[in-house]
């Protein structure tokens, strides 16, 4: 779960991370009574699950309530990406005599937290790994260890951090560290760290992502979600218990088991296709679940063609070829679908739907064999 910047600001400052003083506002009034109750110049930032805000208009300086009004007024209803702003964080302006770059997250591939620490703030950890790699510094941390004093100088130095800066950049760094622990995040990010003419470190931003799976640990968090800022197929499989993950393409994928999704999609993409999905319907799959995935899958109007790929361990395959009709039967599918079966009664589903025989259901044997039908059809659609 993406958190807002003013939320990931309040769980750092739960942990002891300085942080600006801000107040949020949803209408052009609040967010003049905000600047107000901060007193001198401020910053209007829209409240938006995406990057880019400042390219787009998302953030804008006021010097007087008055034009922080007149500021939000602008910034209220802007579409960044796709995301329509409908709050803002109203933040006492900060001096800034320098921007450094911080974050913590998983390393799915060393199965250890990653930090990364750089001189180079406010701008793109990737540009900064591509146009200045020598100036990123990356720590692995064993989880058993946790964050020492020593990783802490260690990065300090290979980031060029000055050394009268250390020991405040260090303890941000410990309890960063400390809150990605506790909280079960995925992603905790610093853009920019800024340093205050008068040499106080702070944080002026923050990204933060909390693992779904570590909600129920956290109560509190969890109520944090913004039901509406969600996207619409993903809050629908949220609320019918169905692992679906949005894509930017046009063939829908649907799969029992996340390796198999995932390599699905690889192979579609390698098929010259692009997948609109991730949905996995589990190891188990009935009728009745497959009828829900589709309904979720077929919510998007961005789907052209839709691929099933299952292979029958727990899941039998006639039970999934029953499926597929069912959803036939209830929902209006007016898209070609590609069903590979494999594995348990894979046979039995094959003559299943042949004897049915839906005039948009394609049957191919291997995987191979369906992507490149999926993508051809998606074409034909298009």
């Amino acid at each position: 779960m993406d958190l807002y910047e003013y939320q990931g600001k309040q769980l750092f400052a739960r942990f002891g991370i300085p942080v600006s003083d801000g107040v949020v506002a949803t209408t052009p009034d609040e967010a003049r009574k905000a600047a107000e109750q901060l007193g001198g110049p401020v910053v209007v930032k829209a409240q938006v699950l995406v990057g880019g805000r400042g390219k787009a208009g998302g953030i804008q300086l006021a010097a007087t309530p008055d034009e922080a009004e007149a500021k939000a007024g602008q910034v209220l209803g802007l579409d960044i990406r796709g995301h329509v702003v409908r709050r803002l964080w109203i933040e006492r302006a900060s001096d800034i005599a320098r921007e450094y770059y911080f974050s913590i997250t998983f390393d799915r591939g060393a199965k250890k937290p990653l930090l990364m620490l750089t001189t180079q703030g406010g701008v793109d950890i990737e540009q900064v790994a591509a146009d200045t790699p020598d100036k990123l510094a990356r720590l692995h941390l064993d989880p058993l260890t946790g964050f020492l004093p020593f990783h802490a100088r260690r990065l300090c130095f290979a980031a060029g951090i000055p050394a009268e800066e250390t020991q405040q950049v260090s303890q941000i760094m410990e309890k960063a560290y400390r809150a990605f622990v506790e909280t079960d995040a995925m992603l905790v990010e610093i853009n920019p760290l800024i340093v205050t003419p008068d040499g106080i470190v702070r944080a002026l931003d923050s990204k933060y992502t909390v693992d779904d799976n570590a909600l129920y640990r956290h109560p509190d968090i969890a109520a944090m979600r913004d039901v509406e800022a969600a996207d619409p197929q993903e809050q629908m499989a949220r609320e019918r218990g169905v692992n679906y993950v949005k894509l930017d393409g046009d063939i829908g994928i649907l799969g029992n088991g996340a390796g198999l999704v995932m390599s699905t999609l690889d192979v579609v993409a390698l098929a010259g296709g692009r997948p609109a999905n991730f949905l996995d319907v589990g190891g188990g799959a009935q009728a009745d679940e497959i009828v829900t995935a589709m309904e979720v899958l077929l919510s998007d109007d961005k789907v052209r063609a839709v691929l099933f790929n299952v292979f029958g361990g727990i899941t039998r395959c006639d039970e999934v070829a029953r499926g597929v009709l069912a959803a036939l039967e209830r929902l209006d599918v007016n898209v070609p679908l590609v069903v590979r079966l494999d594995g348990t009664n894979d046979v039995e589903g094959r003559k299943l739907l042949a004897d049915a025989a839906p005039s948009n259901v394609h049957v191919e044997q291997t995987m191979l064999g369906a992507a490149a039908r999926v993508v051809e059809l998606a074409r034909g659609v298009a």
